[in-house]
């Protein structure tokens, strides 16, 4: 029996491999000025991309937005933080008061523990000691990603309950709803990444990565991320989970202050996160882009990688704002639609054709068998988007039908339509109802004629 782990494979685990070696060597001071960066760029991110938010759907909607505090604005961000942590903190009387203060705890922290795990760069000198920029690394660092997504939802879910009020409730119940939807579909986005790659260490599936970026080659699974990471951090256009125009304010309803400002903190670090794991999975990580490789030959070497890195980083997010921008909220059932009848489904086909490419490949078959399995593949689904296609139509057709006979059956119903009122006369409906005889009203009594002034006179003179 051949040995799977041939070729790219195998030259991807070798890489995984001695990328992990990398870590839990660097001096206890390197770590902590790793873990302070993080955070100080996390929270740097969180302000600009407020600030961007507004500056740029500003213009998306031809107004100039924040515009007062700061040069150009760029301080307006730091000033609403500093105003919405000197108001009073309220905390509603019946709420339950543990739950209540630990949900925006809950929601903010892991989202911060997820970014520990992102490569920014390769190995660099930081005070002459060689150290990848990277915070740490694991075999199964993507699904360190996703537990703390799990985790972070568990913070909204109870903010909702513990509020003990009607509209933050439908708030938490459909975040839980939501999560659980696109959470296995971004799952499944990430399998079709860990065949191809062969390991499940952010730095491994990054080196991956050097000749084509996964964006390219699993480019379905790359759109369907895309669309996952925005429903995962509630952003529009599937923020059902506060949806203002319907439950108020959601599972924020009953928050104020510092505890309002923790989720907000919260929804935008996940966007920093999910968007440096997009740039990790699908964007080539560190990587300088292909075209440029070809005529520098240093692009990928000392700090320039950590450039490109945030470049890319800038642009996904630049797609979080150009969404909201561009699209208007969907009802939830559309969501739910959406999570359950289209993106699994997709994802499911898709895995098997990568796996199976995959086997083919790494097994040394010929290229006309994998060619012919790919056509084979693409030929039965194609068949059975037509076969699903021509019953969907036929069952909303026999739908009409059945609607337009209830609706011809209902008209001449005289209860249809309206306020319910008693049945009209036999002779018109044909009611076995015997029609009633007309009743004539009584005709008024007959006042006494009144004299003339002649028959007076008559009277007094005897004539």
């Amino acid at each position: 029996m051949p040995d799977p782990l041939t070729g790219a494979n195998a030259t991807s685990l070798l890489a995984a491999e001695s990328s992990l070696r990398a870590f839990g060597t660097d001096p206890w001071w390197i770590i902590l000025i790793k873990a302070l960066a993080i955070f100080v760029f996390l929270m740097l991110c969180v302000l600009m991309m407020i600030m961007a938010d507004r500056k740029v759907m500003g213009r998306m909607q031809q107004r100039h937005g924040p515009n007062r505090f700061g040069p150009i604005g760029l301080l307006q961000s730091l000033a609403d933080g500093v105003k919405l942590s000197l108001k009073e903190d309220l905390i509603p009387r019946n709420v339950d008061r543990a739950v209540y203060i630990a949900a925006p705890m809950i929601s903010a922290i892991p989202a911060f523990v997820a970014f520990s795990v992102i490569p920014v760069g390769p190995e660099v000198s930081i005070f002459g000691v060689m150290t990848p920029l990277q915070l740490t690394d694991l075999p199964v660092a993507v699904l360190l990603v996703l537990a703390t997504a799990s985790i972070g939802v568990y913070g909204i879910v109870l903010a909702g309950w513990s509020s003990q009020s009607p509209y933050p409730l439908l708030g938490g119940l459909r975040a839980s709803a939501q999560v659980i939807s696109y959470e296995i579909a971004m799952g499944l986005s990430f399998v079709a990444v860990f065949i191809y790659s062969g390991t499940l260490s952010t730095s491994g599936i990054v080196e991956a990565q050097q000749g084509m970026w996964f964006a390219i080659v699993l480019f379905p699974s790359f759109v369907i991320y895309a669309i996952t990471m925005v429903g995962e951090t509630n952003r529009l256009p599937f923020d059902l989970a506060e949806g203002e125009g319907e439950i108020v304010g959601g599972f924020m309803t009953e928050y104020s202050s510092m505890k309002f400002i923790m989720f907000f903190l919260a929804e935008y670090v996940n966007m920093v996160t999910v968007s440096a794991l997009a740039v990790t999975l699908f964007l080539g990580g560190y990587h300088a882009p292909p075209p440029l490789t070809m005529f520098w030959a240093g692009a990928n070497e000392a700090w320039w990688p950590a450039l490109w890195w945030l470049l890319k980083f800038i642009l996904v997010l630049f797609g979080f704002i150009w969404v909201r921008g561009s699209l208007p909220r969907v009802r939830y059932d559309q969501l739910m639609q959406l999570g359950w009848k289209v993106l699994i489904p997709i994802q499911l086909v898709w895995i098997t054709a990568v796996a199976t490419i995959r086997v083919l490949t790494t097994q040394g078959y010929p290229t006309a068998v994998t060619v012919a399995v790919i056509v084979g593949f693409v030929l039965a689904v194609l068949a059975v988007i037509t076969v699903w296609g021509r019953s969907t139509d036929l069952r909303k057709a026999r739908e009409a039908a059945e609607r337009a006979e209830e609706a011809a059956a209902l008209r001449d119903n005289p209860m249809h339509g309206g306020f319910p009122v008693p049945p009209m006369q036999a002779d018109h409906y044909g009611s076995s109802v015997p029609a009633e005889e007309p009743r004539t009203p009584p005709l008024p009594p007959t006042p006494p004629a009144t004299p003339t002034s002649t028959d007076k006179r008559e009277e007094v003179t005897g004539a």
